[in-house]
């Protein structure tokens, strides 16, 4: 008996010795986690659960009081949209919120005042762009009657006129051609040029300083804007329009050079000068438009089905040609594009017109049927974008810096690789961070990734991120910069690739340029919050 007792004290203690051992263990372990997660060392604290739900229809409406105001200022709506998105059905209300277009604390009655204000600005732009359509229609004539004078002139004097020389339109007096674009018809024509449109740079070379990126002529080389160019010096600039994307440097197609002028010529040479701008930018947006893909057509039922005479009906307000090879969805998704990007031009003529920009806006109109609404969502989108385009390319520059700085951050060994290939610089993800990983994600995941974007972006523009967050502002603060730190992680999910298989920067280039396709972007959202928590304060 005794034997036994001992036996199964023996026992009994072994036991408690391994419960309490094991309890020790588990509690090390909750321990080393907290610190480990507090190190950043982890993965987000978004990917220990799965994603939520996107904001639902039910929710949206709960969100809101008796007099259409979010409650507790949008704190509890950021929260939902930055950790599942919004149902695809609510994204033309929600949107404006998140863009900017209404204020998280405004009632349905003072959002409705704006709208009603939004609309009449946008509509006064338009009209703007409608007069630039009547005198391109004038310098047409003007050019007809100037051929017929030549051809006139060339018979009293006996000469014969050679179809193939070029055909100068001038004129003595430029009061007689105030505010008129002169464009290329013809392959012999030569006209009014105040700047030109440079080829697109390749890749291997996305910046190259102490040049005019845009290859226009600096404010103080370009005269009184009225210089003569013949077609065959401005021939590419259609073509090269038309050019994808995918291969784009950081000359942007076209640029306003000069908004001041301290030229002889006065406010009729500014006129010209900037009348010529925006005829090129309408030139290169109609080209933009026209190639502009139809990814969206399955997300947007009721763009899809549009018919064809109001598709042809809107293409003929916008002056828009050459779409006859197009279904109409398409056509009608062209000319909402072009009439929109003309009234941006005109809004926000520092930037203009860049290509890339009707890549941001495509999705935008495809979600937001009313193009008033459409336009200011895009302006609220711009008003972060729009440095993307910028000509002294300072935004570019700091946004891939902060690419570099992350990835130094996190990972030394691949950062050193990146130095011995002389690109640390990060020049490789440049398409990525101008239109906003648009070429890396498909239709509905760029979508995704915009939203929580622009959650963080409404956060802080709402001056709520300090405080009403609670936990979650502990795991994962707002960030206006959530892009390039996705940008960042999905260059950390290659690293071995990049380390082990990669000996150049073109290398590498393709290796991004191979993602599309092939990212997860909620996993892509996982990555780039743990390298937000971990971070964040040293950035």
């Amino acid at each position: 008996m005794t034997g036994g007792g001992s036996a199964g004290g023996h026992s009994f203690h072994s036991n408690v010795g391994l419960a309490v051992a094991v309890t020790v263990m588990a509690g090390l372990a909750v321990a080393a986690t907290l610190v480990y997660s507090n190190r950043g060392h982890l993965q987000s604290p978004w990917s220990r659960r799965r994603r939520k739900h996107a904001v639902q229809p039910k929710l949206w409406k709960s969100l809101f009081d008796e007099d259409g105001r979010l409650c507790d200022g949008g704190v509890k709506f950021l929260k939902k949209v930055r950790s599942g998105g919004v149902h695809p059905s609510l994204r033309p209300e929600v949107w404006p919120f998140l863009l900017g277009v209404y204020d998280l604390k405004s009632s349905k009655e003072e959002r409705d005042v704006v709208k009603t204000k939004n609309k009449d600005e946008y509509e006064k732009l338009r009209k703007q762009c409608e007069q630039t359509y009547t005198r391109s229609e004038e310098t047409t004539q003007i050019k007809e009657i100037s051929e017929s004078n030549n051809n006139e002139d060339c018979k009293d004097s006996g000469e014969v006129l050679d179809p193939s020389s070029p055909k100068i339109i001038l004129s003595t007096d430029l009061n007689q051609i105030d505010n008129q674009h002169c464009e290329v018809s013809d392959e012999s024509e030569v006209t009014f040029k105040s700047e030109e449109v440079p080829e697109p740079s390749s890749p291997e070379s996305p910046l190259s300083s102490g040049q005019n990126q845009a290859g226009n002529l600096k404010p103080s080389e370009a005269g009184d804007g009225s210089e003569i160019t013949s077609k065959s010096e401005t021939e590419s600039s259609d073509s090269d329009s038309s050019s994808e994307i995918d291969d784009m440097g950081p000359e942007k197609l076209t640029q306003q050079t000069d908004t001041t002028s301290s030229n002889t010529g006065g406010n009729k040479t500014l006129n010209l000068h900037r009348s010529e701008s925006f005829a090129t930018w309408q030139r290169i947006i109609r080209l933009d438009a026209i190639r502009a893909n139809d990814e969206w057509v399955v997300y947007t039922p009721s763009q899809a089905a549009v018919d064809s005479a109001k598709a042809h009906k809107l293409a003929n307000s916008v002056c828009l040609k050459d779409y006859t090879h197009l279904e109409a969805c398409r056509i009608f998704h062209a000319a909402r594009l072009v009439s929109i990007l003309e009234a941006y031009a005109l809004y926000d003529s520092e930037i203009g017109y860049c290509q890339g920009m009707s890549d941001l806006l495509s999705p935008i109109i495809s979600v937001v049927e009313d193009d008033s609404e459409a336009f200011w969502c895009f302006v609220g989108f711009m008003k972060k974008a729009r440095h993307n385009f910028r000509l002294d390319e300072i935004g570019i520059r700091r946004q891939l810096n902060i690419v570099s700085k992350i990835i130094k951050g996190r990972d030394s060994h691949l950062y050193r690789h990146l130095e011995e290939l002389q690109a640390e610089d990060c020049f490789f993800v440049y398409r990525m961070v101008v239109v906003l990983f648009r070429r890396e994600l498909n239709f509905e995941q760029t979508l995704c990734l915009w939203e929580v974007m622009w959650a963080d972006q409404t956060a802080i523009r709402a001056g709520i991120t300090k405080s009403a967050w609670g936990r979650m502002r502990m795991w994962a603060p707002p960030t206006d910069d959530l892009l390039l730190y996705a940008i960042a992680a999905c260059v950390l999910q290659k690293r071995k690739q990049i380390i082990e298989k990669h000996s150049s920067m073109d290398e590498i280039l393709r290796e991004c340029n191979n993602m599309a396709g092939h990212l997860d972007v909620w996993k892509l959202l996982d990555d780039a919050h743990d390298l937000v928590v971990s971070l964040h304060d040293k950035i």
